[in-house]
């Protein structure tokens, strides 16, 4: 079998197992550590990759320790002999709405949070490796050369994305995304670095897709946080992804305000993406969001940081991951935590970040005074901030003083002037005194 027939067999067998694209990159050129190459087909082949370095160097990576891992400079470096490297997409696009088109919050309903659409389902981790791991073994079977091959799914340390790049299947956007002119940016990456000899998805001398995005700069414009420095350059220690997962201490208090809603990553630089109006839904089930079943009585009845059900709001219903309701997630236990998010990646957040998380998010709420939930919010918030665990009180206490500032100022303005200057005193009596 030839290089061009693997590679043939390689990509049908790929749809086949479910992947909605596939491709293949070369790693035979000596291109990831010398910019002089004289081959001009192949001279800016994983160009990117030589600005890692000097990211790194900028401190944009924050507290990623495993960013600064030296074999991301050279996919080579992951697998001695490595000759291609198979590149795999899946979309996660479910069909509910974008984080942009959710409705602000009403001032007289709970508030709600968001969890980025990557993590409503269960662990892409979990649910693409398999798949990965199954096109290996068919390939083992499929070829009679002897090859050493590995599989990761955002595990390992390759650049994905560049690495897609390079194999046809888009263009990095300004965002610093994949981009698929059919797919859009949902898209869950997974690679394979093998020995295999395989013919690359490009041409000879074909450069990979056209940059498409243009003068368009919408994803750097709508974030929040301008984590954007410039285009394709990402500070990730702005980024919400990173202040609501990988950032483990305390968010920077100037950053607070501005992460409005977010618990668990930030879907907003793809939500406003011209080419993702028309990306098609996943027919994958995995993806949707989930649906959280009650709890019995007699298991709601542990010790943890949430009073009674009553108490917390809690009615033993069912809740899903679009939207959740803040006041829950705030008040969750951490053996609550594992039970919900078991095989799903907002375990990557862990438990006190996501307390922590939905502290900055109730403190980012509009919810009204004059709501039946807000007396009941801010007691949840200062037996948070009462707890032992430091890194949850303060952001706590955060969020308690952001709430309660907020309706006393609205309290000394509010023109009827039957209940304002209870309320102003009933909302800095509880600001004040000791928990």
């Amino acid at each position: 079998m030839t290089a061009g027939e693997r590679t043939s067999w390689i990509i049908e067998s790929a749809r086949s197992a479910g992947f909605d694209l596939c491709g293949v990159a070369p790693l035979d050129a000596n291109v990831f550590t010398s910019p002089n190459v004289l081959d001009i087909s192949r001279r800016d082949r994983f160009g990117e990759l030589r600005h890692l370095p000097e990211w790194l160097a900028r401190g944009y990576a924050g507290e990623m320790k495993y960013l600064h891992d030296t074999r991301r400079s050279d996919p080579r470096a992951v697998l001695p002999g490595a000759r291609s490297v198979i590149v795999t997409a899946v979309n996660y696009h479910a069909a509910q709405p974008l984080s942009t088109e959710m409705p602000s919050d009403a001032t007289d309903a709970p508030p709600r949070g968001w969890i980025s659409r990557y993590a409503w389902g269960d662990d892409y981790h979990e649910t693409i490796l398999p798949k990965l791991n199954e096109l290996l073994s068919e390939m083992r079977h499929q070829f009679d050369e002897s090859f050493e091959a590995r599989a990761y799914v955002d595990t390992g340390p390759i650049v994905e994305r560049i690495a897609a790049k390079y194999a046809g299947l888009g263009w990095l956007g300004k965002n610093t995304c994949l981009i698929n002119r059919k797919l859009g940016s949902w898209l869950f990456l997974g690679v394979i670095i093998t020995t295999l000899d395989l013919e690359p998805s490009l041409a000879p001398g074909e450069p990979p897709p056209a940059d498409l995005c243009g003068s368009c700069r919408r994803c750097l414009d709508a974030c929040p946080t301008q984590a954007f420095p410039q285009p394709h350059v990402l500070d990730a220690r702005r980024c919400i992804s990173y202040l609501t997962i990988e950032l483990r201490g305390a968010i920077p208090e100037e950053l607070r305000a501005s992460m409005g809603n977010a618990v668990v990553g930030c879907d907003i630089c793809q939500d406003v993406c011209p080419w993702n109006r028309k990306a098609p839904v996943t027919p994958f089930a995995d993806f949707q969001p989930r649906e959280i079943e009650p709890e019995s009585p007699a298991r709601t009845g542990q010790a943890s940081l949430q009073t009674s059900a009553d108490e917390s709001g809690g009615d033993r219903k069912s809740r899903s991951l679009l939207a959740p309701e803040l006041e829950w997630l705030a008040g969750l236990s951490q053996r609550q935590f594992s039970e919900v998010f078991r095989r799903s990646a907002v375990k990557r957040a862990k438990w006190r970040g996501v307390v922590r998380n939905a502290c900055v998010a109730l403190g980012n709420s509009t919810i009204s005074a004059r709501s039946p939930d807000f007396a009941r919010v801010v007691r949840l918030l200062e037996r948070l901030a009462a707890c032992g665990d430091d890194l949850i009180a303060e952001h706590a206490r955060w969020a308690r003083d952001r709430l309660t500032s907020a309706a006393t100022n609205w309290a000394d303005t509010e023109p009827t002037g039957e209940s304002s200057a209870v309320l102003g005193a009933d909302f800095r009596g509880s600001q004040s005194r000791k928990i």
